[in-house]
């Protein structure tokens, strides 16, 4: 790529990433979108509650998404994997896997997370399939089912009063001492949500679709799937090595119009945002497309 200035780079070319693409290119702004490919979502087959794709496989909706960003002659795309950046005198500077160095006067972050799978046989090859995290995004599908809460404590009871309206064969699997408050237990049992503190050493399946579940103690409860908290980390350290704050809960820290705690840096997407869907992070996206522009357009006219 012969060009290596830019008005904004945005770091991460899914959903994200993409309808911030779209909001800048529609403003004529020179953008480059580096990305290398390797989506969150990849497992997940059907991606669902996003208006117009409801239903559509996750690679498609991108598909269609780089497509429309495409058409813009301001958007250029480079594939492959940011390393580094710091700040210049004209904004930042941005190296890649390949050697490759570009500037921009602004940042936009949309790196995504990565899971942390746990140390379960069998619990990878399910994730997104049949091994889910959120009721909205895969509730419906797996309506009626006999199903696992693989979590404790406060998490556990949150998703079990929001599954318990899809299915009423519920069983919380905590893998420890239980962690609840004296009226979440008596809640949990009036619904009767059973409780297995038993710790998980496999999950059987088929191509990802939960069968069975296997304790440490060698007995066995047969499901048909279950929903999961585990915990995440920043796919990129790009966000602390550039400064900027990170929550508790290790977000990227942005304001309601998705601006970090540095200047001339925004964020959006599952980085910084507990809701991860589509549809929130297309939304956090156009946000922060759009908020760039604005700074830009206050800065030059």
């Amino acid at each position: 790529m012969d060009n290596k200035e830019f008005e904004v780079i945005i770091i991460g070319g899914s959903y994200a990433g993409l309808s911030a693409a779209l909001a800048l290119g529609r403003s004529l702004r020179k953008t480059l979108i580096i990305d290398g490919g390797k989506p969150c979502n990849s497992q997940t087959p059907h991606s669902h509650n996003y208006l117009t794709q409801d239903g559509s496989k996750p690679k498609e909706i991108t598909e269609i998404a780089k497509g429309q960003v495409a058409k813009y002659n301001s958007i250029k795309f480079y594939n492959g994997f940011v390393v580094s950046g710091k700040r210049n005198n004209q904004g930042f500077e941005i190296a890649t896997s390949k050697s490759d160095v570009f500037t921009a006067k602004k940042l936009i972050l949309a790196t995504g997370v990565k899971d942390l799978m746990p140390n379960i046989k069998g619990f990878s090859e399910c994730w997104g399939i049949s091994v889910v995290h959120c009721p909205y995004c895969h509730g419906y599908e797996i309506r009626n089912q006999k199903t696992a809460i693989i979590a404790n404590g406060e998490r556990a009871f949150h998703l079990a009063s929001l599954v318990n309206n899809l299915t009423k064969e519920i069983t919380i699997i905590t893998s420890s001492a239980k962690e609840f408050e004296e009226n979440h237990l008596e809640k949990l049992k009036q619904h009767n949500i059973k409780i297995i503190e038993k710790e998980i050493s496999a999950i059987e399946h088929q191509k990802g679709q939960l069968e069975t579940i296997v304790f440490k103690d060698g007995s066995t409860e047969n499901f048909e799937c279950a929903y999961a908290s585990i915990p995440f980390e920043q796919t990129s350290n790009l966000a602390k090595e550039l400064g900027c704050n990170l929550t508790e809960h290790g977000h990227i820290e942005v304001n309601f119009m998705q601006k970090t705690t540095e200047e001339g840096i925004y964020a959006c997407g599952d980085n910084s945002s507990m809701l991860r869907s589509i549809a929130t992070a297309v939304y956090g996206g156009n946000i922060a497309g759009a908020m760039i522009n604005n700074e830009l357009t206050q800065e030059n006219f």
